[in-house]
């Protein structure tokens, strides 16, 4: 048996949620040990730019965020259950990064 390390990452909480349910559900089946999700420092990425572009005027700010969640997900598995959690669907928002160790 191999450690499999699953990282993944989505600006969308709840598909990234789902994600890993479907993965623990896969693991649990298999019958094989499971850590996590462990949910991992959120990513903030803030941005603030102003209002007006020709620079008449008060000194308003629009401030943005962009927040990036991650989870991370440990895995005592063999080849046929990693090949399982390779199968599943995946949306365009959720980055995967998987290591084998």
């Amino acid at each position: 048996m191999q450690k499999a390390r699953i990282k993944l990452e989505s600006q969308d909480c709840k598909t990234l949620d789902a994600v890993c349910t479907q993965v623990k559900d896969i693991a649990s089946k298999a019958g094989v040990e499971v850590k996590g999700p462990i949910p991992l420092p959120t990513k903030k990425l803030k941005i603030s730019t102003r209002k007006t572009p020709c620079g008449d005027g008060s000194d308003t700010y629009e401030k943005w965020e962009l927040r990036v969640h991650k989870r991370l997900i440990e895995i005592q598995a063999d080849d046929r259950v990693l090949r399982e959690v390779m199968r599943i669907k995946i949306p365009a928002s959720v980055n995967v990064e998987i290591e084998l160790g």
